[in-house]
């Protein structure tokens, strides 16, 4: 049973936007690019071709959950699965974070799928498992979590 001081603490700690809530981020390593800072500025000028239409969006679900297996480690929900057995480091990214989704261009997300992303466990999809054309799909895709 949570006593009078603790539940008071929680109060006051969710009224001031200290305790981490659903979709915001709660580790400010989050935010920080994956691409090297090098590369980032060009990686930022990518523009996705496809629109963010319903057909388009769902050619990304449909290869999320399929071909990409993205599934896997970011969960049907895209909240990035916290219990992986062996996984150390990073753990898959949470598409759902809107912080995340607001800092993040297009282009950083081709990029990781084309690279990988350092220091974490995702590797490169294109073009072993993607195209470029599918990648762009799962980038819609991913950015639907955040609404």
């Amino acid at each position: 049973m949570i006593g009078t001081k603790m539940r008071l603490w929680i109060f006051f700690a969710l009224c001031l936007g200290f305790w981490p809530r659903g979709g915001e981020a709660a580790d400010p390593e989050v935010l920080k690019p994956r691409v090297p800072a090098e590369q980032i500025e060009e990686a930022r000028t990518w523009v996705n071709p496809f629109p963010s239409t319903h057909e388009n969006i769902a050619k990304g679900k449909a290869i999320f959950h399929g071909k990409a297996f993205c599934v896997t480690c970011h969960g049907k929900d895209g909240k990035g699965l916290q219990n992986i057995p062996g996984l150390r480091g990073k753990l898959p990214r949470n598409f759902t974070d809107k912080s995340w989704q607001k800092v993040r261009a297009d282009g950083e997300l081709l990029w990781i799928l084309k690279n990988g992303s350092p220091g974490t466990a995702m590797a490169p999809f294109i073009p072993l498992v993607l195209t470029e054309e599918e990648a762009w799909h799962v980038v819609l895709y991913v950015r639907s979590f955040e609404k």
